[in-house]
Formats: C-alpha cells, structure tokens, sequence
C-alpha cells in the first residue's frame, strides 16, 4: 500500500508491542499493578480521559477505580514527556458508579474530566495514542457484547490479560472477533467517483458504499454484491488499497478502488431501504458542493474519496 495512502488512514497508525507472550501468565494483573511503570487508559461510555484536546490521559493504576474490565494493552514502543518507552498500559473500562465515586475523592476527579470519542479526536492524537485507543476500543466493545456464553448461557470469565473470555460450565474460551466490512470507491468512464447516501443520515450526507463481508465470501466478491445490491452499478477489477480498524463497536474496514464493468449494463437504482439515493460527482463538484457533507477525516471513506480527489478536500466538515 502507498504510503501517502497509508498516511491518510488516522486509525490504522500505532506504536505499541501488544506483549501477547504476557497475556498467558495468571497474576498478570497483579504484577502489573505492583509495578509503579503501569499506566491505565479510562474508558467510559465509549469515550476516552483526555489530558488535552489533543492527547490521551493515563493515569497511574493508584488513581483508577473499580473496573468493570481490565484488558492489558501491550507496552509502548516510543516516549513521550509523561510516560517511557516500554510503558505497559492497561485498559479499563469504567461503569457510572466508579467515575461518579471518583468525581467525589482527590485522586480521580473523573466525573469532571475530559471524555473524547474516537471519532473526534482520532486525527489530532499521536500515533501512540491513536493506537491505543482505537485497540482499547475495539476489545472493550467486544467484552460487552460476549458477557455470555454462546453455548451455555453462562456468563463468561475474562482470562489472559483480558484477551480471553471462558466459559465455566463448558470450559471453553471464547476469543475477540472483528467484522470485515468492505468499503469502494467507485468511478466511472468518466472518471466521477459514486457516492451514496444513507435513509440513517441527512439528506446531503453522502459517503461511499460499504457492506459486511458474509460468510464465504472474499473481500473482491463482497465489493461486486455490495455495489451491486445498494446501486444498481456492476463492478469490476476490486484493487485493494488498505485498512483501518472502525471499532464503532467492532469492525475492520477493508478498502478498495473498482471501475464500472464496461461490458455489463448497468442502471443507477439505489436499494431503497439502505441506501436512499446514489449520484456520480465529478471533482469539480466534489470542490464547489457546499451542500454535500463527505465523510470526516477519521474514516478510511474520506481517505479513498481524497485519493481519488488528488489530495485533500478542505470542507471544514464532518467528525464521523
């Protein structure tokens, strides 16, 4: 992938060694706790500590209250003023007891603090920082979606550094699962890009056609069915151009670039039901269309939208 496209991909950015070999040993969370190095990432409400409008708030694990989940994060691969390299953080995911309780002591002051979403501020944090959030993220919306067993019932155990959830009645594990989500840009003879608009957003929010990858199926067979069923359009030649985690709660989104297939007719129609209506843009639109609103910057959609477009498109819009 080129590297001015991987640039442009704000939550696919790291510099964090998972640790994974850590994950196996029992008193893990002891050990960590014990160490004065351990630095915890609050999470509440899908929402991250900030200590600026630009950087991530980890807090010494002495001024963290009970947490829901604890998922081990791994150990940072750069320094920062605050925090070494090498720094093992944790995630922690907070209830509204424990943030209320520490708005109440000297050491927390969380009920005050200042929460972020991702999709805010994923353009604007450090790669570290990005990162981090975006994996804590994505592993804490997983534990509360698999607080039962799919087997038994039973609620489940979280286990190895918070990677591992266990079954007790069947004693078997249950592991983090992340939903593949293809996402095209799609363009034409002509060379307009295809942009859609969901029946959820406003009416001139547009962004491009994306859809889950079903069982079966490869990335380039879901980029032809997808467009297909929400446009109406037959594709051809999907080309791979890059990924980015959309924890939002649990997918990877796996992005392409396909033409419309010259040799198949094809018939602008949107489904109707997802998809309200589908238009082509040329660029000149796409730079004068003060009634569109385009993806925000955070997302892979913006991204395949610029790279198209040749460069960045200055709206002053959108934050998702």
């Amino acid at each position: 992938m080129p590297d001015s496209f991987l640039s442009r991909l704000p939550l696919s950015r790291y510099e964090v060694d998972r640790d994974y070999l850590a994950r196996d040993r029992p008193g893990l969370f002891d050990e960590l706790w014990a160490d004065p190095a351990t630095r915890v990432l609050p999470v509440f409400q899908g929402k991250a500590l900030m200590a600026s409008d630009s950087a991530l708030r980890l807090l010494p694990v002495g001024e963290i209250p009970d947490a829901d989940v604890r998922v081990y994060l791994g150990r940072t691969t750069t320094a920062t003023d605050a925090e070494p390299i090498g720094t093992p953080v944790v995630a922690a995911l907070l209830g509204d007891d424990a943030v209320a309780a520490a708005g109440q002591t000297d050491t927390g002051g969380l009920a005050d603090a200042n929460w972020a979403n991702l999709r805010t501020v994923g353009t604007v944090l450090s790669d570290r920082d990005a990162g981090l959030l975006t994996e804590a993220l994505g592993i804490l919306n997983w534990h509360l979606s698999h607080g039962f067993s799919p087997r038994t019932g039973e609620a489940t155990l979280p286990e190895k550094g918070g990677w591992v959830r266990r079954d007790p009645v069947s004693n078997t594990e249950v592991f983090p699962r992340t939903d593949a989500a293809i996402i095209v840009g799609v363009v034409d003879a002509e060379d307009r890009i295809l942009l859609g608009s969901n029946a959820l957003w406003e009416k001139n929010r547009y962004s491009l056609l994306a859809g889950f990858v079903e069982p079966g199926e490869s990335f380039e067979a879901a980029v032809i069915r997808e467009v297909f069923e929400e446009s109406g359009i037959r594709v051809t030649d999907p080309v791979y151009l890059g990924s980015q985690p959309w924890p939002f709660p649990a997918s990877i989104m796996v992005g392409f670039h396909a033409r419309v297939d010259p040799d198949l007719t094809s018939t602008l129609t949107p489904d109707g039901a997802e998809i309200l209506d589908v238009r082509w843009f040329t660029r000149d639109e796409i730079r004068d269309g003060t009634d569109v609103i385009l993806p925000g910057p955070t997302s892979i959609a913006r991204a395949i939208i610029e790279e198209w477009f040749g460069g960045p498109i200055d709206d002053g819009q959108n934050k998702w």
